[in-house]
């Protein structure tokens, strides 16, 4: 999460970010971790779009998560468009086409492409060295947490939808 929220930090003056919240990814009543118990991050899977929003509010607010959050509807739309769960990551460029769409997570998510991607972008913030952007996986096709190139002439984040 540390990785995202400081990408977030770096480039939120020049790309949009939203973060949505889709299925939970390890209910209580399905695939319990035991590192959401020692975590006390445990969650039946909601079942009304009321449950979802408010596991999402407790996320934003327990972890002060500063990115712009919106919430999947009930028959996942989001997940089911983007192959969101349980994380992935996507960069959507200004005409709306997925210029890079992450591996899926645990083992495939890798905030630091996005970087690389926004990096050879926009250069590289504060004292990163920059990286060439043939590292970072090409984008196929069509989630979780995306960046887009902000418009040029309105280059502020987007407002959670809460």
């Amino acid at each position: 999460m540390g990785d995202v929220v400081q990408i977030y930090e770096d480039y939120k003056d020049h790309a949009d970010f939203l973060t949505v919240y889709v299925r939970e990814a390890h209910p209580t009543d399905e695939w319990q971790m035991k590192s959401n118990v020692k975590d006390d991050v445990c969650y039946a899977q909601p079942k009304t779009l009321a449950q979802r929003v408010a596991i999402a509010n407790d996320f934003t607010k327990r972890y002060k998560f500063p990115l712009p959050f919106g919430i999947d509807d009930m028959n996942n739309t989001a997940n089911d468009a983007y192959a969101a769960w349980p994380e992935r990551l996507y960069i959507i460029d200004e005409s709306g086409r997925i210029a890079y769409r992450g591996g899926m997570g645990p083992f495939n998510y890798k905030p630091n492409e996005v970087r690389e991607w926004l990096t050879a972008r926009y250069g590289a913030m504060k004292d990163e060295a920059p990286k060439p952007l043939a590292e970072a996986a090409p984008a196929s096709a069509p989630g979780a947490t995306a960046a887009a190139p902000a418009p040029a002439a309105t280059p502020a984040p987007v407002a959670p939808a809460k």
